[in-house]
């Protein structure tokens, strides 16, 4: 199995910045998409930004300019930089690693992300 962790979630106020690590380790093979996924109260939900393995990038509409993916495959991590937060990206923020080999997508525990106005 493939274990996932989320980290660097925190309190900002709008306008502010965080970056979220997020960190994949165990019986690992083949590693494609790394995405991070975000879930408001009462929301479904919803994909923020993907990033492949070779690098290729997308985004939600929402955090278009705001928002900047990255990853390291060396070591399995995918980072997620989050600029001029506004409080409705005030969610719980999830990091999922897709590895072809396993057929499936591996989910961490989520980080905390409140925007305060």
């Amino acid at each position: 199995q493939v274990r996932v962790m989320e980290s660097g979630g925190g309190l900002v106020q709008a306008g502010g910045s965080l970056r979220l690590s997020c960190a994949a380790s165990g019986s690992i093979f083949n590693i494609n998409d790394m995405d991070w996924y975000r879930q408001a109260p009462g929301k479904q939900r919803e994909l923020v930004a993907t990033i492949t393995r070779s690098g290729t990038t997308n985004y939600a509409d929402s955090v278009k300019g705001r928002f900047t993916i990255s990853r390291d495959n060396s070591q399995n991590t995918a980072y997620l930089q989050m600029n001029s937060l506004k409080p409705d990206d005030t969610a719980v923020y999830y990091c999922a690693a897709h590895d072809t080999t396993w057929s499936r997508r591996f989910w961490g525990q989520g980080t905390q992300v409140t925007v305060s106005s």
